[in-house]
C-alpha cells in the first residue's frame, strides 16, 4: 500500500513538474543561417513579404517564424530558445540599422494582429 501511494505522489510531482515547465517554441530550425538570409536581398525580400502577408512563404522556416512572429514580439520572446533570442536580436540590429521604415512596418503590423488575437503586449524591461 505504501508503495502504490509513494507511486502515486512520484507521479502527480512529476505531472505537475512538466504541467508546469514553460514551454518553448521548437528549435527545428535554430540552426538557420540567419546571416545569409539578411545579407541576401532577393531571400530577405521574400521572408519579408511572408511575415507582412504580401507573398507566400515559400519556405517552411518561413511559415513556421511566422506563424509565431506575433507571439514572440508581444512576449519578448518568452517562449524562444537561446540561439532563436539571438537570431531574432541579429534581424532587429540589421532592419533598424538597414531598413528602420520596413522594421517599423512590421512592428506595426505585428502589434495590430496581437490586438486582434487578444494577445497582451509586455512590458518592456
Amino acid at each position: 500500500m505504501v508503495n502504490i501511494i509513494s507511486s502515486i505522489l512520484l507521479f502527480s510531482f512529476v505531472f505537475l513538474q512538466y504541467s508546469f515547465a514553460e514551454e518553448m517554441y521548437s528549435d527545428k530550425y535554430d540552426n538557420i543561417a540567419i546571416e545569409d538570409i539578411l545579407n541576401n536581398d532577393k531571400v530577405r525580400e521574400e521572408y519579408y513579404n511572408c511575415f507582412m502577408d504580401t507573398g507566400p512563404c515559400v519556405t517552411e522556416d518561413a511559415a513556421y517564424f511566422k506563424g509565431n512572429f506575433v507571439e514572440a514580439m508581444a512576449t519578448q520572446c518568452k517562449k524562444c530558445t537561446q540561439k532563436q533570442q539571438e537570431n531574432f536580436e541579429k534581424v532587429i540590429v540589421w532592419y533598424t540599422e538597414n531598413q528602420p521604415e520596413k522594421w517599423q512596418t512590421l512592428i506595426q503590423k505585428a502589434l495590430e494582429d496581437a490586438k486582434k488575437l487578444n494577445i497582451p503586449m509586455e512590458a518592456t524591461s
